[in-house]
């Protein structure tokens, strides 16, 4: 066979698999900068999912969107961007298209909650001379990981009488940090060496340490925590009793930074999955005229199985559906309702697990996702058979290739993992509950579930292009 021959056939049946700095144009590549420069803030501005949805909330409000909760009930004028708010920490938004809800919406689904070490409810006490505070981690981590380094305190308080406290404690540079001791190397030779991680580092070691000024005299019992609470007391207002009604987390203190000396990278705290929840939030408000109605979801709880009231297995989308039947005058009917699930298309816009050069062996390498190569479809998630995972049909993961090879988005596939490594979960099993097609759609990022995660610059603008022609498709 000729080399042309060759050439001709390797062009036609070889996937190819394009760096995105080799496809982007100089005009392109200051564009995809500029655009992860508004990523940091955000998230820097949103280091919990109650800041995560205020920052959604704001500037979905800057462009035109209202409370769908507080709408009359009758408009002489047509409402098209509406938002839905749960718990504070839970948010809808939606651009309605003119063709019918009935015959499906194009919904991209993210969540805004993190792995973090909460305060629990009864926190402070004493020990040896310093005021310390007890933590519960939420999510999965690697506890070691949350040693040694200086956190920042986020929450609210519901005091006695009902007054809320929203309260930021280490991120300004004059404020103060908290930390979480850990063993010096000269001792740790019989306690930590010769163990096994998960006996070496317990949850209930996760012990910020809060404080070590004493308030009266040396006879005075629990002095040192009576210190910390009476300093709370003195700024807040608060009682050691507050605390039950408190959601206070503890944070990787400081900005979002450039990595490299290219800054190609950006290292974060919560990058998983508040980089699809911002780009996902860009490419809604980018919307203009639409014939199909596009919605962005915003879940908490996804790190701790999407439960309780604000996770997607609560009814917030089922909720939010039908008020969207309602103020567009169709029927709200229970079989509507299904039907405008059922027909709609979803991205669970989630990250996938970027191969790391030094851990190679975990991943499949025919079938991991790389850093820098763009927006990764994730057929299924699970653990071992496919535990867990929604799987994607052929016919719907065809569709969401066409949309990214007609609008030049450079994307790749990729696993969680070996099969039998590991693995995880998305959103995209809850939504697809109710019959719709969803595939897991987000970049891949390094250092995932740490205090530091690292994503590509690149990665995360063809993220939000994808997700614009996602939601652009069919008008």
């Amino acid at each position: 066979m000729d080399k042309d021959r060759l050439k001709k056939i390797k062009k036609i049946v070889l996937k190819k698999n394009p760096l995105v700095f080799d496809r982007l144009t100089e005009k392109q590549k200051t564009q995809a900068f500029k655009f992860n420069e508004t990523y940091k803030k955000f998230l820097n501005l949103s280091k919990t999912e109650r800041k995560a949805a205020r920052q959604i909330i704001q500037a979905a409000e800057a462009q035109g969107f209202v409370n769908i909760d507080t709408l009359p009930t009758k408009s002489s004028t047509p409402i098209k961007k509406v938002y839905k708010v749960s718990q504070g920490r839970c948010v809808a938004l939606a651009t309605l298209g003119e063709e019918s809800l009935v015959s499906g919406t194009n919904i991209i689904a993210s969540h805004i909650d993190s792995p973090r070490l909460d305060l629990k409810q009864n926190p402070v006490y004493e020990d040896l001379s310093m005021g310390l505070m007890k933590t519960h981690y939420y999510g999965g981590i690697r506890k070691y990981h949350w040693l040694a380094m200086p956190l920042a305190l986020h929450g609210v308080i519901v005091k006695a009488n009902n007054e809320k406290i929203n309260i930021t404690i280490g991120e300004d540079e004059d404020d103060p940090v908290f930390t979480v001791t850990d063993l010096l190397p000269h001792l740790a030779g019989k306690t930590q060496a010769d163990k096994k991680i998960s006996d070496v580092f317990k949850g209930e070691k996760l012990n910020l340490v809060a404080g070590s000024i004493p308030l009266g005299s040396d006879e005075e019992k629990d002095r040192f925590k009576l210190g910390v609470l009476n300093l709370l007391y003195e700024k807040y207002g608060m009682t050691e009793e507050d605390f039950i009604s408190a959601e206070i987390e503890a944070v990787p203190a400081g900005n979002a930074r450039d990595i490299g000396f290219d800054r190609s990278m950006i290292g974060s705290y919560g990058q998983d999955d508040r980089v699809c929840a911002f780009t996902s939030l860009k490419a809604l408000l980018g919307k203009k005229n639409t014939n199909k109605t596009a919605i962005a979801l915003f879940f908490d709880k996804e790190e701790i199985g999407s439960e309780g009231s604000s996770g997607a297995k609560s009814n917030f989308l089922e909720d939010f559906m039908s008020d969207l039947l309602f103020i567009k005058g169709q029927d709200t009917d229970n079989r509507s309702l299904r039907k405008a699930l059922i027909n709609s298309s979803c991205l669970s816009a989630d990250v996938n697990a970027a191969m790391d050069p030094d851990f190679k062996e975990v991943h499949e390498i025919l079938n991991a996702a790389k850093l820098g190569f763009g927006v990764c479809m994730t057929k299924f998630t699970g653990v071992g058979g496919k535990s867990g995972s929604s799987d994607a049909s052929a016919e719907f993961v065809g569709k969401i290739r066409q949309i990214f090879n007609k609008n030049k988005i450079v994307w790749q596939t990729g696993e969680l993992g070996k099969i039998d490594e590991g693995g995880g979960g998305t959103v995209a099993k809850f939504l697809a509950k109710s019959g719709m097609n969803v595939l897991d759609c987000g970049p891949a990022v390094l250092s995932m579930h740490s205090p530091f995660e690292v994503s590509s610059k690149a990665d995360v603008y063809m993220t939000y292009l994808g997700y614009k022609a996602f939601y652009s498709d069919n008008d």
